[in-house]
């Protein structure tokens, strides 16, 4: 059930980046690449993460992945929100 679950979760991911990157390429808006990069990541680290089978999330290397995946969600709002001269 947990690898089902988990292939679901990867599936979605990489759907939303898919969507994402859409939206990139119709505006050119720079937010919506790193969303597009950030649910790619989160993506691919679920796929790795239910391919091998005897390795658990807490793992530094995936929570690592998953850092970096947030860390560009909030570097695109903060770029979106900051003031320009």
């Amino acid at each position: 059930m947990n690898q089902m679950l988990s292939g679901a979760i990867a599936v979605s991911s990489l759907l939303a980046g898919l969507f994402f990157l859409r939206f990139w390429r119709n505006t050119g808006d720079r937010f919506f690449l790193y969303f597009a990069l950030s649910f790619a990541l989160e993506g691919l680290n679920r796929v790795a993460l239910g391919l091998l089978a005897h390795v658990s999330e807490d793992n530094p290397l995936f929570y690592s992945v998953r850092v970096m995946a947030y860390g560009l969600i909030v570097l695109a709002i903060w770029q979106k929100n900051r003031r320009r001269p």
